[in-house]
């Protein structure tokens, strides 16, 4: 019974009360998405210096005087992390714990690790998205070019109507250079 109304919906109208309608289901699907390693995690508490630092740049004056903006250091490192990615002073200490742990990563494991590996597979997607945009544009310029050609053949079969020779100059015919 569970199965069968997470399949349904159940529409209420004034007319009808209760009717059961079938949902459309779809699956989304990434074959990239399982090759990908798992989120690093945050290093301990006990490995981390934090700082709150007044925020700078655009957001005015209400972002220039609160301490929102969150600085981490990695003791075991040294590695060093700003967060001000919003205005919420919670918000960005999540943040920065992510990015910490990205950058620790990315240190200890170097092309293996999983920002390396998103990057590349990125670049893979980039990099196929402009070889069919070649692919594509170097067809249509083909296509072109063979349209062009089969306009030109036209002409050249229109234009044996006129026999007059074109390598001379056509003779005026005004009445200037005709003498009597």
């Amino acid at each position: 019974m569970l199965r069968l109304l997470s399949r349904l919906s159940i529409a209420r109208t004034p007319q009808t009360p209760h009717i059961a309608t079938p949902l459309r289901l779809f699956t989304v699907y990434s074959p990239l998405a399982k090759n990908l390693p798992p989120r690093p995690k945050p290093p301990p508490e006990s490995e981390i210096e934090e700082q709150f630092l007044k925020g700078s740049g655009p957001g005015g004056q209400k972002i220039n005087k609160t301490s929102s903006a969150v600085q981490l250091k990695h003791v075991p490192t040294g590695i060093v992390v700003k967060s001000q990615a919003t205005r919420s002073r919670d918000q960005n200490r999540k943040h920065a714990r992510q990015l910490l742990a990205n950058e620790i990563d990315k240190l200890l494991n170097g092309d293996q690790s999983r920002s390396a590996i998103v990057g590349q597979v990125k670049k893979k997607k980039a990099d196929s998205a402009a070889k069919k945009s070649r692919r594509k544009y170097k067809k249509l310029a083909e296509e072109k070019q063979a349209l062009h050609a089969t306009q030109h053949d036209q002409s050249d079969v229109k234009r044996p109507e006129s026999s007059q020779d074109t390598s001379q100059p056509p003779r005026s015919t005004s009445s200037i250079n005709k003498t009597s």
